[in-house]
């Protein structure tokens, strides 16, 4: 399948003023979905997992997606307030929405870029088709006192929530069960793994772990989107 790649710069607005952050898109020839994929919160757009997965998205007919948050952009590993990267998702979605006309449109991350695209979809900032969680961080490891999980139920969108069985951002799993079966329209799918999907004792190149997990992600979408 023809794809086309390009990177572009997106204008986020945020509160102390405009900003340019970086993204990749690979458009194949007649896509019939287009997704945009954001990184977690110590990581960028390049990160191999999130290249492998885009690649195999748009492989497969979904035009993919990958952008920076304006602090990774920046250089800094630690994240800034929830409505900057809110704004991101914002100037993402309409990115990628220009890029691939009248298609439906998903939003997903990994981990912390998931949540932000969460909140966008909770605060209506976005609108997206579907949404998918690589790895959602339901509360910081050994805090399940803190979970991340009332703006879940307001999202009328269908959601993936695909996890590592190894995950310790959702351990007991019997507290995410709970979180996804309050929402309106959604699915808990576990995988073999940890935070990043990697199994211990296994080595993986990480952007072929992106590729197996696009698998997934695609037989979702094609359930939910195939209309």
């Amino acid at each position: 399948m023809d794809v086309a790649l390009r990177a572009d710069r997106l204008t986020v607005a945020l509160p102390t003023g405009d900003v340019e952050v970086s993204a990749a898109f690979a458009v194949p020839a007649d896509p019939w979905a287009a997704i945009a994929v954001a990184h977690g919160a110590g990581s960028r757009m390049d990160n191999p997992l999130l290249v492998g997965f885009a690649r195999a998205m748009a492989a497969h007919g979904v035009a993919a997606m990958r952008f920076n948050f304006a602090y990774s952009e920046a250089g800094r590993r630690m994240p800034g307030p929830a409505a900057h990267a809110i704004a991101a998702w914002a100037s993402a979605d309409a990115a990628l929405r220009a890029a691939a006309p009248g298609v439906p449109v998903v939003a997903s991350g990994r981990s912390y870029g998931g949540r932000m695209a969460s909140m966008a979809a909770a605060s209506g900032e976005i609108a997206p088709d579907a949404l998918v969680y690589l790895g959602y961080p339901l509360h910081p490891p050994g805090r399940p006192d803190s979970p991340r999980v009332e703006h879940l139920p307001g999202i009328a969108a269908p959601q993936l929530f695909l996890s590592g069985e190894a995950d310790p951002f959702v351990d007991p799993h019997d507290q995410l069960q709970a979180a996804v079966a309050s929402c309106q329209d959604a699915v808990l799918e576990w995988a073999p793994g940890g935070h990043g999907f990697e199994v211990k004792g296994r080595k993986r190149p990480a952007d072929e772990i992106g590729e197996e997990i696009a698998a997934r992600v695609l037989a979702f979408l094609r359930s939910r989107l195939a209309a």
